[in-house]
C-alpha cells in the first residue's frame, strides 16, 4: 500500500512540474497581446522576430509589443522607441536587411517590404511625445 501511495505522489509531482513548465508557454501561445521589455527574457525570446531583435536601438527607452489581430492569420510585432525622432539608423538597417520602401502605405507611416517575406514593416514617427514605432505586420495571406 505504501508503494502505491509513493507512486501516486511521484506521478502527481511529475504532472505538477510538467504543468508548471508548460503553462507559461501555453499562456504565451494563446495570448492575444503582450507588452514587454528586453529584460522579460521569456516573452522577448518567444515573441520577438529576429528583425526586431537586431534592430538598432535609437533610444535608451524602448519596449516591445505583440498583437494577434485575427487568429492565426495575422500578427503584429513592434518596438516603441521613446524620446526618439531620427529614423535614419532604422531605415539604413531595413535597407541592409533587404527591405525596400514602398510607394503606397495604408497608414500614415513608411512601409517597407522584402521580396522573400510576407512581412510589411512600418516606421512611424509621433511628435508629441517624441516616439518612433516600428511594427512588423505578418500575414499568412500576403
Amino acid at each position: 500500500m505504501r508503494k502505491k501511495i509513493s507512486y501516486i505522489l511521484a506521478a502527481a509531482v511529475v504532472c505538477c512540474a510538467a504543468i508548471a513548465y508548460v503553462w507559461p508557454i501555453a499562456k504565451m501561445e494563446f495570448a492575444s497581446s503582450a507588452y514587454y521589455t528586453q529584460d522579460d527574457k521569456r516573452e522577448y525570446d518567444y515573441y520577438t522576430p529576429d528583425l526586431l531583435k537586431d534592430m538598432p536601438r535609437i533610444s535608451e527607452r524602448y519596449s516591445f509589443q505583440y498583437m494577434n489581430i485575427s487568429g492565426p492569420q495575422a500578427f503584429v510585432y513592434g518596438i516603441k522607441f521613446e524620446d526618439a525622432q531620427d529614423t535614419t539608423k532604422v531605415r539604413d538597417y531595413l535597407a541592409s536587411a533587404g527591405y525596400k520602401p514602398q510607394e503606397k502605405c495604408d497608414l500614415e507611416a513608411e512601409c517597407w517590404k522584402a521580396g522573400l517575406t510576407n512581412d510589411t514593416v512600418t516606421v512611424a514617427r509621433i511628435t508629441s511625445p517624441d516616439t518612433v514605432l516600428v511594427q512588423i505586420y505578418r500575414s499568412s495571406y500576403n
